[in-house]
């Protein structure tokens, strides 16, 4: 993810005021646990808002919930069958990974997931959001599938509802098959098939059970983070040309993925999820409203930190007019009927939110971003800067425009914890990041975005991709060493606020949630 600070303006987009794209939703599989939601804006406004004493600020079923993914935390990285991904390849590259960290063992779920989910027990969550690792089910990526690796996520899904709790399966999280990768990856547009033979596979053995599904997670990263920039696997600085060609095979394997799982799972809700670069108005005036709106849908510079680029095709079946005219001659001519491949209605849109850009109405009558000032909160990775109403923004104004349940599929920050004298692992920024985004969110609960629920990133500190084991973000500390688990004081809070539907977040306060300047 970025968080670019540089003052800029952007040209207005025309597809601003898109019409929504259909999408109904399915009721889950009756095997599983209740997957309740706010279905409509009616519902999600009669939860009750901050302040108010007795009443909930979060819907009766709202799935709270927390997140990991496969090659973060599984390690048994070559073990039963498993085979090699882009992210076994590149972390062993010098000087690709801070340290030269892998993920060869990581959190070692594989051997102790039950352990986990036990955690996600104690916590009282109702939902988890975990990965499947594509070469633990098929090695080659393609071909073969292995059975052991098929039977590790049966087991998981069977043990999370044995102990009440919904499954949301991500299908892809990054670990791209490296066999894949040495036959072209995302520039070969059979990559669209491969993705969907795969999707048919997992689906076929857990669709039974898991109610939620979702294609795959933050293009923006997983393509332009890793292809265009080169920081993650499989670490390629690719011309635009094919940067862009690879985006659009990778949102063409979204809309196979979309029909196998139809095929598959008759009753599954399927969502898309971005690294969502949430933009907020600079103040509440509606010239700032507006202007902030077009930053969020618009592409402005050249560099995949964006949300127009990957979500047009998907949802609205054309790219944005201000990333053509931006990217140009760069832009290959894809047919149309890619299009009709990418765009399928969803039952809900995932949104990885962790901080914002800030926008107002210039005085040239465009969007101008304004900086941070000096010494301004983050955590302890610098893109994350601590802006409590980026929840509430993006989730409005992706409501507003697509009309789809929003899931805040990913939320948290990154710190540097450490075991206290006490034997304790206190983690009060991460406590006060938590409570003033969930109080943003129950904001845009209040005023009538269906919010389906939270998943909080994450349950347990991991492997952070190219920055190794340096930054936490887990509601339980991980010692890398010993794999002892300990919940931290986060995690106890968290619970709090699960047991209570939010009410714990209510009550005075110093200084207003969303002012971290004081």
């Amino acid at each position: 993810m970025s968080d670019p600070s540089s003052s800029s303006s952007l040209p207005r987009d025309p597809a601003s005021s898109a019409p929504a794209a259909p999408g109904a939703a399915a009721a889950p599989p009756a095997r599983t646990a209740p997957a309740a939601g706010p279905s409509s804006p009616q519902a999600a406004s009669e939860s009750g808002a901050p302040g108010a004493a007795t009443a909930a600020p979060f819907p009766e079923g709202f799935l709270w919930g927390t997140a990991t993914a496969a090659y973060q935390i599984e390690g048994a990285a070559s073990e039963d069958g498993r085979g090699p991904s882009v992210w076994d390849v590149f972390s062993k590259k010098p000087g690709a990974v801070f340290e030269g960290h892998t993920g060869d063992v990581a959190c070692d779920h594989y051997h102790r997931y039950k352990e986990d989910l036990g955690l996600l027990a104690e916590l009282g969550v109702k939902s988890y959001r975990f990965s499947v690792s594509w070469t633990r089910v098929i090695p080659e990526g393609t071909g073969q599938v292995n059975p052991k690796g098929l039977d590790f996520y049966d087991r998981l899904v069977d043990e999370l509802l044995r102990l009440g709790i919904v499954p949301m399966c991500t299908l892809f999280h990054w670990d791209f098959p490296q066999a894949l990768q040495d036959r072209g990856g995302f520039l070969q547009r059979d990559v669209a098939g491969w993705f969907a033979d795969y999707t048919t596979v997992v689906a076929r053995r857990l669709g039974d059970r898991v109610p939620f599904w979702v294609t795959q997670n933050e293009p923006q990263a997983f393509i332009g983070n890793a292809l265009l920039e080169g920081h993650f696997a499989p670490g390629l600085k690719l011309p635009y040309p094919e940067y862009l060609t690879a985006a659009h095979n990778a949102m063409r394997a979204h809309g196979k993925q979309v029909d196998a799982l139809r095929a598959a799972v008759k009753a599954a809700k399927i969502g898309y999820v971005l690294a969502t670069q949430v933009q907020r108005p600079a103040t509440e005036d509606p010239a700032d409203v507006e202007a902030a709106r077009e930053a969020i849908f618009s592409v402005y510079e050249r560099h995949p930190w964006n949300n127009a680029w990957w979500i047009g095709p998907v949802l609205e079946g054309r790219y944005p007019e201000s990333g053509l005219e931006l990217f140009g001659g760069d832009v290959p001519a894809f047919a149309a009927r890619d299009f009709e491949e990418i765009q399928r209605p969803l039952d809900f849109l995932g949104l990885n939110m962790y901080s914002a850009g800030t926008w107002r109405r210039g005085q040239d009558g465009k969007p101008e971003r304004l900086t941070l000032p000096a010494g301004y909160p983050r955590g302890s990775l610098d893109w994350l800067a601590v802006v409590p109403s980026t929840l509430y923004w993006g989730a409005r104004y992706f409501w507003e425009r697509y009309k789809l349940p929003i899931g805040i599929t990913e939320n948290g920050t990154a710190t540097r914890d450490q075991v206290f004298l006490d034997g304790k692992v206190h983690d009060p920024q991460r406590i006060d990041f938590m409570h003033r985004y969930l109080l943003g969110l129950s904001r845009a609960v209040k005023e009538g975005v269906p919010v389906l629920g939270y998943w909080a990133w994450s349950l347990l500190d991991n492997f952070e991709w190219a920055e190794g084991y340096k930054d936490r973000f887990g509601l339980v500390y991980v010692d890398y060493k010993t794999q002892r688990r300990i919940p931290k004081d986060s995690f106890s809070w968290y619970k709090q606020v699960v047991a209570t539907n939010g009410r714990s977040l209510l009550g005075p306060t110093q200084i207003a949630w969303d002012n971290v300047t004081g």
